[in-house]
C-alpha cells in the first residue's frame, strides 16, 4: 500500500503551486493531490479554486465527474470491475454482486480492514474478452466466478 501523507493545507498549496501555471491545470492538480494524499479532500477544493481563479463549483464538478478521484484514501489494493455494456452483456453484474458480498462493501467502498477498495470502472478496453477487471495495475479478462474468487483472495492477502 502506498504511504500517503496526512492532509495538510500547506502541503496542498505547495502541490497546487507546482501545477497552477500549466494549461488545464485543474486535472494535473487533482491528480497530484490524490497521489500525495491518496484522495482529493473536500478541503482542497477552495484552495484550488482560489489558485486557479475559478469557482468551487467548477472544482467540485471536476472531482465528482471523473470516477478516478476519491474522497477517502483507498485500501491497500484496489479491485476495479468493468460495468460497461460489453461486460454487462457477458454477466458482470453477477460477478460484481459476488465481489460486493465477499468483501462486504458496496462499489466505491473499502473493507473494514482497509485491505481492498472495490470500484466500478467503465471500460478497460477488453470488450472482446469480457467481463474484465483490474487489480491495482493488472488487468484480467474473461472473468468467471473462479477467477474472480482468485482475484479477491489475492487482493485480501
Amino acid at each position: 500500500m502506498p504511504k500517503y501523507e496526512t492532509w495538510a493545507p500547506e502541503r496542498a498549496n505547495e502541490i497546487i503551486a507546482q501545477h497552477q501555471d500549466q494549461k488545464g491545470a485543474a486535472l494535473p492538480i487533482l491528480h497530484a493531490l490524490q497521489e500525495v494524499f491518496g484522495c482529493v479532500p473536500l478541503a482542497a477544493e477552495p484552495l484550488i479554486a482560489d489558485a486557479l481563479n475559478i469557482t468551487r463549483a467548477e472544482v467540485h464538478g471536476c472531482v465528482t465527474f471523473y470516477h478516478d478521484f476519491r474522497r477517502e484514501p483507498p485500501g491497500r489494493r484496489t479491485l476495479k470491475i468493468c460495468l460497461a455494456e460489453s461486460c454487462q452483456a457477458s454477466g458482470v453484474r453477477a460477478l460484481a454482486k459476488r465481489a460486493k458480498e465477499k468483501l462486504g462493501v458496496e462499489m466505491g467502498g473499502t473493507t473494514a480492514d482497509a485491505r481492498v477498495t472495490l470500484e466500478p470502472v467503465y471500460c478497460l478496453g477488453l470488450c472482446h474478452s469480457s467481463p474484465a477487471a483490474m487489480l491495482d495495475k493488472d488487468v484480467y479478462a474473461a472473468l468467471d466466478e473462479e477467477r474472480l474468487d482468485e482475484l479477491l483472495k489475492e487482493a485480501q492477502s
